[in-house]
């Protein structure tokens, strides 16, 4: 992700890398051609040659020239690394999940605020076009009724912290906290969760399917996870529905359509945008202003986060429906 940063940075005006950060040597030198991801493409060789190069953030950090950080390291590194670019006054962009979970990301959280200083998390979700627009598009479809949300990939072979729940949550937290946070910007706070699903990391395996109640809408369903290894294909899809119109997506070939009462779809006109650059010029501005993320705010992150763990925790209980208020899990009836 680091990479992908890389190139979308160099698309912005009123945006300088300064300085690279890497315990790797031959990616310093700007060699990130060895690098994989699901989306975001390819890694390539990249000229670093006339920015400064650091081993360790703490250097980093005491460099005058550097305004900002955008840490894309493993999830457990995050807070540590979050609260020491923000008491040493950098904003900070953090790659998704912001935290292992929900007390990280509110120390986090007041340390941005104690600094004064801009903290966001890149939930690219929110700036992807066809994301983007089924969110605006909902606005004019009257009431909302419910949706199903789904991501799915194989095992990444190419990294070895992303199957270590102690460094990443796990396949399924660092996967689909993607659409978790959409559904908390379409739908905000469900009253509970349940779900059930399987694990089995010996093949690559780690799926779960859950149901968000809500008082005001039908359920909210979020499924996927790891299929067996790297060469099982990657996809994210959702179906919205609302009074007057359902929205349909799928990355595996089916555009952004409306269905509208009349029973007709049609496909509808996206931007020409790239996710991750928008997603890095938003923060940029924030910064460069003062001002308060409010299209991807760190709270809906946190919430994001905790309401992975509950969707986790009841899979562990085989499906026990548990209430998302309150400092504590407690069954609902």
């Amino acid at each position: 992700m680091g990479a992908t940063h890389v190139k979308a940075l160099r698309s912005l005006p009123g945006v300088e890398l300064t300085a690279v950060v890497s315990s790797d040597v031959n990616k310093l030198s700007g060699d990130l051609s060895g690098i994989h991801g699901n989306i975001g493409g390819a890694g390539e060789t990249m000229d670093f040659s006339g920015i400064a190069r650091y081993a360790t953030l703490r250097e980093c950090l005491r460099d005058e020239n550097v305004e900002a950080v955008d840490l894309c390291v493993p999830t457990d590194l995050h807070e540590e690394m979050a609260v020491a670019s923000l008491r040493a006054g950098k904003h900070v962009l953090v790659e998704k999940p912001i935290a292992l979970d929900e007390a990280s990301a509110g120390r986090m959280i007041e340390e941005a605020r104690r600094a004064g200083r801009v903290l966001m998390c890149a939930q690219v979700l929110r700036f992807f076009p066809n994301y983007r627009l089924a969110a605006e598009t909902l606005a004019s479809l009257g009431p909302m009724r419910s949706a199903m949300f789904r991501r799915r990939c194989g095992a990444p072979s190419w990294s070895r912290w992303l199957g270590d729940p102690t460094r990443s949550g796990g396949a399924v937290f660092d996967l689909l906290i993607h659409d978790v946070d959409y559904a908390v910007k379409l739908f905000g706070i469900p009253q509970s969760i349940s779900a059930t699903g399987f694990t089995d990391m010996r093949f690559g395996i780690d799926w779960i399917i859950a149901e968000f109640r809500y008082e005001q809408f039908g359920p909210v369903v979020v499924e996927g996870g790891w299929f067996y290894p790297h060469s099982y294909p990657f996809s994210m899809e959702f179906t919205i529905m609302a009074e007057n119109g359902t929205l349909d997506y799928s990355s595996a070939g089916q555009p952004l359509r409306l269905f509208g009462p009349e029973g007709e779809g049609h496909a509808l006109d996206l931007p020409e945008a790239d996710g991750y650059a928008e997603e890095l010029a938003y923060f940029a501005d924030c910064a460069s202003h003062g001002l308060q993320p409010e299209r991807c705010p760190p709270a809906d992150s946190a919430l994001a986060v905790r309401l992975m763990r509950l969707m986790l925790e009841s899979r562990k209980r085989e499906g026990e429906r548990l209430a998302v208020s309150g400092p504590e899990l407690h069954h609902v009836r």
